[in-house]
């Protein structure tokens, strides 16, 4: 008997262009190999869908906030289906940056130094404390926003200017910048998929970068680094997906500067689209697009 596989796409977020390339990719991929297929989104229709449709499972293609956060994932917790990616609880971890960045200082995983900035306080002292934290130029961005979506690099300068187009966020992350190389690296489950290297045309791998294909963002695969960075950069990976208490698959985002990693976050809902990282590196593996969704349908659970 066929598989019945409900794909859940689209959403509020930020990320809802995105998430609807991921549920297209995937579902089209599984009709082909014979799965029955539903596509929908996550509002208030869902319970009759799974209700009429009967999945067998969930195959969660949602992005950013209200998705990849912990909150939807409660709703799949309600309904008893398994579903794929991690739970309510690793979700939330992952998206709030400042809950992950101090379990990252926590255990000793070098990330980058930051400020948590609240926009009802004044500016006058921020920049005296940027510059007796870690100093020009910083990157400012959202507590819980994913595919760098407001995310911006900032000098003196125009570090008024732009902290104040993310005025909306009511509180952001002031984030040492870090040069260097950007390294991206997925897990799936226990085993270590790979790392994928980024040379942006762009300032840096932004959201333009990540999903227009015209930025023409160059990716290097097998990275060049030696045999013990990589494994380096792997083993940090898993800890930072186990620390979290992921399940699925996860990408983590790096700087690799002075002959050292330095975790910048962890997503674990990574793009499927035409220009995602992570079936890049599978493919790279010898894992086609079929395999690695049925992987991830094979990891479903309802397990917070």
């Amino acid at each position: 008997m066929k598989k019945k596989i409900l794909v859940i796409s689209g959403g509020f977020s930020k990320e809802r262009e995105i998430s609807i390339q991921t549920g297209i990719q995937v579902a089209r991929e599984l009709k082909k190999n014979g799965y029955i297929v539903k596509v929908c989104e996550p509002d208030n229709e869902i319970y009759k869908i799974v209700e009429k449709f009967k999945p067998n499972k969930i195959f969660n293609a949602l992005h950013g906030q209200f998705g990849e956060d912990g909150y939807f994932q409660t709703i799949l917790e309600n309904i008893g289906i398994p579903y794929t990616h991690s739970g309510v609880e690793a979700s939330a971890k992952a998206m709030d940056k400042e809950v992950s960045k101090k379990l990252f200082i926590k255990n000793k995983i070098l990330t980058p130094k930051y400020i948590k900035f609240d926009f009802d306080r004044h500016y006058s002292k921020l920049q005296n404390q940027i510059q007796n934290s870690f100093g020009f130029p910083v990157v400012i961005k959202p507590i819980a926003e994913g595919s760098s979506v407001d995310v911006f690099i900032c000098n003196k300068l125009n570090f008024k200017k732009k902290i104040k187009l993310l005025e909306n966020y009511k509180k952001i992350l002031i984030e040492e910048f870090i040069p260097g190389r950007e390294i991206q690296a997925a897990i799936l489950g226990k085993k270590k998929l790979g790392a994928i290297e980024l040379k942006p045309k762009r300032k840096f791998y932004d959201y333009q970068a990540k999903y227009d294909s015209k930025a023409k963002t160059e990716h290097i695969i097998p990275v060049n680094i030696s045999k013990k960075d990589l494994n380096i950069l792997m083993n940090i990976s898993l800890r930072a997906h186990n620390l979290l208490g992921c399940r699925g698959v996860t990408r983590s985002d790096f700087k690799f500067f002075n002959n050292k990693f330095y975790l910048l976050e962890i997503n674990t809902q990574p793009g499927m689209t035409k220009l995602s990282l992570v079936p890049e590196i599978c493919a790279h593996k010898g894992i086609s697009f079929i395999k690695l969704i049925e992987l991830l349908l094979n990891d479903a659970s309802t397990n917070k």
